[in-house]
């Protein structure tokens, strides 16, 4: 039962009660054509009875309605025909009678009964002179009470598809809640993946690199380099304990407060260490958001990733070009390029595509072999990140 249906009843508990209780006195003040009144006391005593015993439930029990609403009409007769004056029992008997039936149709059926009782026993207890008169006050109880009874099922209706309504929403809001988080939760994960593809999993891939060259170095008692190799290996782990501690606290690696130029001239430089490589990098330093200098320190990452991993490569370079609402980012190498229009199984530049997609950027990657590959990254300057749109203009190559 709800809040509203339960105020409804406990205000017809109270009305009931109070209307049986001013009748009863009524019963001993008002007139009466008889000298004994005991069919009236008997009747009321009934009909309170009956109501605490059972009749309250029938609000909500079926059954419980079926047994006591006779009682009204039966009630509606008995009263009215010991005291004319207890006709006033019908203010609580019809809407006890609307609010315990069901259908519509049965509680105007009831009202009429209701109401045609009431004017039989007070025929019974004024005779033939007052039929006009009982008609005509009859009548206009039905009348009103079948008005108001009709009035007020239609309010209940609208009350009932008003919360049906509103759980819907509830439960829709709910589902959307629901959803929301779940996006949020994947996106969080795909965020945090792309972020250690692009930082902590490439140090680590350097590391090994190293280490391998370290013990054919060491196979080869070439003692000289060693050196040299643990030096970087110290300052990739160092790189990697860093960027991991910058993601744990919810930020992004990579770019330090010098800016993007410098970040990419440390990376070209890092590069060249670990792979022997030289890596020629051409970045002034531009005033851009931190998301779109992380995107392209990200993209740049990325290409260098793939030169030490398929090119085989003698030189590389990098370059960063800024326009007045644009910036690019051009990173190509000499190695043994790759058939560009047959898909990989990689990651890094999914992931690529995946964050310029969110920065409204594009990415295009020309290779042929033999010849190179050519990564070229466009990122609109000052764009907020946003979600991808449908169609957006994307070069899909995987390497």
């Amino acid at each position: 039962m709800d809040r509203i249906t339960a105020h409804r009843n406990w205000g017809l508990h109270v009305a009931f009660g109070v209307t049986i209780a001013l009748v009863a006195v009524i019963t001993v003040l008002g007139w009466s054509p008889w000298t004994d009144r005991w069919p009236a006391f008997a009747m009321l005593g009934v009909l309170a009875v009956a109501y605490a015993a059972y009749g309250w439930r029938g609000y909500e029990v079926p059954r419980a309605a079926a047994g006591f609403v006779p009682l009204l009409v039966f009630a509606a007769l008995v009263l009215p025909a010991v005291v004319p004056s207890t006709a006033l029992v019908q203010c609580i008997l019809f809407p006890v009678a609307w609010c315990q039936i069901e259908r519509t149709r049965t509680a105007v059926v009831v009202s009429v009964a209701i109401g045609v009782a009431a004017g039989i026993g007070l025929q019974i207890a004024s005779g033939p002179d007052s039929l006009v008169s009982t008609v005509l006050i009859e009548g206009v109880s039905i009348a009103g009470a079948c008005a108001l009874g009709l009035w007020i099922t239609r309010i209940a209706e609208l009350s009932d598809e008003r919360r049906r309504l509103l759980d819907e929403l509830r439960a829709t809001q709910d589902s959307l809640a629901e959803a929301h988080r779940s996006a949020g939760v994947t996106s969080e994960r795909e965020r945090l993946a792309r972020e250690i593809h692009d930082t902590v999993a490439q140090n680590l891939a350097g590391i090994v690199m190293l280490t391998e060259r370290a013990r054919g170095d060491l196979a080869a008692e070439r003692v000289d380099r060693l050196d040299e190799r643990l030096t970087i290996l110290e300052e990739s782990a160092r790189a990697a304990l860093e960027e991991s501690r910058t993601l744990v606290a919810a930020g992004a690696a990579g770019v330090a407060g010098d800016g993007l130029g410098a970040a990419l001239h440390r990376l070209g430089e890092r590069f060249t260490r670990e792979t022997g490589v030289p890596v020629t990098v051409e970045a002034a330093d531009c005033a851009l958001d931190r998301d779109a200098q992380v995107v392209l320190l990200r993209a740049a990452q990325e290409a260098l990733a793939n030169v030490r991993a398929h090119a085989h490569a003698a030189t590389a370079r990098v370059a960063l070009h800024v326009a007045a609402d644009r910036v690019g980012l051009r990173v190509s190498d000499d190695g043994v390029g790759f058939n560009a229009s047959l898909p990989t199984a990689g990651h890094g530049l999914r992931g690529l595509r995946e964050r310029l997609a969110l920065a409204g950027g594009t990415c295009a990657i020309t290779s042929e072999a033999g010849r190179g590959t050519v990564v070229e990254v466009t990122l609109p300057t000052g764009a907020e990140p946003r979600l991808p749109a449908v169609g957006a203009p994307l070069t899909e190559v995987h390497r």
